[in-house]
């Protein structure tokens, strides 16, 4: 009878519209990926049918698919929020402790620290591991994103880089060297390093021309002489220097003096190089091109930053940044194969076979953008005419049951 097959349409276009309904529900949702019901028609045979006058059984819902197209990336204020513009997943672990994966990339911190969404999911990344040759990451390992809630280490001044102009047409000054008379000096100049405890001195360079092409250097510590701990001017210079007649430097040889040691108060003893290489002496007044070390007190986490390929940067409030890991991505041969589970996110399943981990801007793997998340792929415009089909769909299939209604009771009238 045609009421079954009628039937199996309203139940068909009843899902259809329970698809398309749930795409506009979900039309702002960060990451969501609209479905589409895929239909199929009922055929029963046997094998002494005869195909070309038998009748089809009606239609049913053969798949729910979803389309895993790109949503456009719509910027925000928070580094944190993140999208990925082409391929893969990010990888989510679960308060009870399963792994789930997901497009949608608002996160934010716990009073742990932990990155986390709003279900307290935790964003999963490759440590950064420190070595020789610099910053690398385990990309064989997953753990949780956890910001620094303690202060950076301060790390101590070895290293004064100085690149400097000495005038060549000054005059040996006719007076000992003294810091306190400026007449017993040509030049002088000053940074800030820092000791084990991160504290700043100050850092005083004194520069006294000695003889044709030569000058001599004094090194002094917050007003204290290096060579002697006192203000007392010392026996003899941490530096002597000779120039050519080009003005290139040609002693010392290298450029590079170790300065005597001292120790700060509390602190661990200092020994640092100075870097004179690039100094020169020309017919030019004293100039300071280049005055740099490498020191640094220690520092409170001012923000994160996250860049293209996923490595997450703390940034600390001593100007220094430090690696703490790169977000982890993963993709699969089956993307419709995934189980949907609520909240934007999905989990592995046989279908869609198991999860292959990797890096942003690797393999396949799609680039990562802070500061932005990935809006829902659905295209409303496309789903309200979706809408007025299905609705046109059950119209018709009730139509059918009207009619085959109206040939029935033709049928009981006539056994009247």
């Amino acid at each position: 009878m045609p009421f079954r097959i009628a039937l199996s349409g309203l139940n068909a276009a009843t899902t259809d519209l329970e698809v398309t309904g749930n795409n506009i529900a979900n039309a702002a949702t960060n990451g969501f990926k609209e479905s589409r019901a895929e239909f199929g028609d009922l055929y029963a045979s046997a094998i002494q049918d005869t195909s070309n006058n038998a009748a089809g059984q009606g239609a049913q819902v053969v798949k729910v698919a979803q389309q895993f197209s790109q949503g456009s990336v719509d910027f925000t204020s928070n580094n944190l929020d993140l999208a990925i513009s082409g391929q893969g997943f990010f990888v989510l672990e679960n308060p009870d402790g399963t792994i789930s994966y997901t497009r949608a990339g608002a996160y934010s911190v716990d009073r742990d620290g932990y990155v986390v969404n709003h279900a307290n999911d935790r964003l999963q990344v490759y440590p950064a591991v420190n070595g020789v040759s610099g910053t690398t990451f385990s990309t064989g390992v997953l753990q949780d994103l956890q910001l620094p809630t303690t202060p950076s280490a301060p790390v101590a001044t070895d290293n004064i880089s100085a690149s400097l102009n000495l005038n060549s047409s000054e005059d040996v000054p006719t007076v000992a060297f003294d810091p306190a008379n400026p007449a017993s000096y040509n030049s002088a100049t000053s940074t800030t390093i820092y000791d084990s405890l991160g504290n700043p001195h100050t850092t005083t360079l004194y520069f006294v021309k000695t003889g044709s092409n030569a000058w001599d250097a004094y090194a002094y510590v917050d007003g204290n002489s290096i060579s002697t701990g006192t203000t007392t001017p010392p026996a003899s210079a941490e530096v002597s220097m000779g120039f050519s007649s080009s003005g290139a430097l040609t002693s010392p040889a290298s450029g590079v003096v170790t300065l005597p040691a001292f120790t700060p108060s509390g602190a661990a003893a200092m020994t640092i190089d100075l870097d004179l290489s690039s100094t020169t002496q020309y017919g030019a007044p004293f100039g300071v091109n280049n005055l740099s070390q490498n020191g640094y007190t220690s520092g409170r986490l001012a923000g994160v930053d996250i860049d293209t390929e996923g490595v997450i940067f703390a940034r600390y409030t001593n100007g220094q940044s430090s690696p703490l890991g790169k977000v982890a991505l993963a993709k699969f041969n089956n993307n419709q194969g995934l189980r949907q589970v609520g909240d934007t996110q999905w989990v592995e399943s046989y279908e869609s076979g198991s999860a292959q981990l990797g890096e942003a801007g690797t393999s396949s793997f799609g680039q990562i953008q802070s500061g932005a998340l990935e809006a829902s792929n659905v295209d409303v415009a496309e789903q309200l005419v979706n809408l007025i089909t299905a609705q046109r769909n059950f119209q018709a299939n009730a139509k059918t049951i009207s009619t085959a209604d109206a040939i029935t009771q033709a049928v009981i009238n006539l056994s009247r």
